[in-house]
């Protein structure tokens, strides 16, 4: 154990992915096709998208919810760590997205195993907590965008069973947060986000430092 944090160097960022990644082949593709993709700061890190995978075998999830699809990276990742008989509901509103997701999934095998709400994420929560689906799911993963989180946040708990857990991504928002002349409007909805969790009482909570942060909530 140590006090101190070591500094992640791009090399030390590559030895860590090559003693501990396991990264599906489908993915493997995915990640490296679009890494010039305008919009592939979007896409979790391989190790993040690891220890989802892992989060989701160490809760026994059978019934999982993602919010915030993007190509099919993370939900993959979260697919594949569902206990037999599994479940993941994807909410997303991109048509364009969720035909890459698709392939994603298709490619990986997992396709069968995901459900895939196209709609504003709000909306298919709100439908989620209306059908009766509170208290159900074993592991929601929040990753979409940044002036809901809040709002994704407290429809997520209470979607969530008892010993559930919640992960959040971004919420060190690429160092911003830490920047006081920074007032960036989703700059800001992160630092209400984490301000929000660190005073919330009904879970407990930590933040993984990987990738660009990811908080962890386990619903008391």
């Amino acid at each position: 154990m140590s006090r101190t944090q070591t500094p992640l160097t791009d090399s030390l960022l590559t030895y860590v992915r090559d003693v501990t990644l396991r990264e599906p082949e489908a993915l493997r593709k995915l990640r490296e096709s679009t890494e010039s993709h305008p919009q592939a700061s979007l896409q979790v890190a391989p190790e993040q998208g690891q220890l989802l995978h892992l989060l989701a075998r160490l809760t026994g999830a059978r019934k999982a919810l993602e919010i915030g699809a993007f190509m099919g990276y993370s939900s993959t990742w979260i697919a594949l760590g569902l206990q037999p008989g599994g479940r993941l509901i994807v909410c997303d509103k991109s048509e364009e997205y969720s035909i890459l997701a698709r392939r994603t999934w298709r490619d990986a095998g997992v396709e069968d195993l995901i459900e895939l709400r196209l709609a504003p994420a709000l909306d298919s929560l709100d439908a989620l907590i209306g059908e009766g689906q509170t208290g159900s799911f074993d592991f929601i993963f929040i990753d979409a965008d940044k002036g809901n989180y809040i709002h994704y946040y407290e429809r997520a708990l209470l979607l969530l069973r008892q010993g559930g857990l919640i992960a959040a991504d971004n919420v060190l928002f690429h160092g911003t947060v830490v920047d006081p002349a920074n007032h960036d409007s989703d700059t800001e909805a992160i630092r209400d986000f984490n301000r929000h969790l660190q005073s919330d009482r009904r879970v407990a909570l930590s933040m993984a430092t990987m990738g660009d942060g990811l908080a962890l909530a386990v619903k008391l």
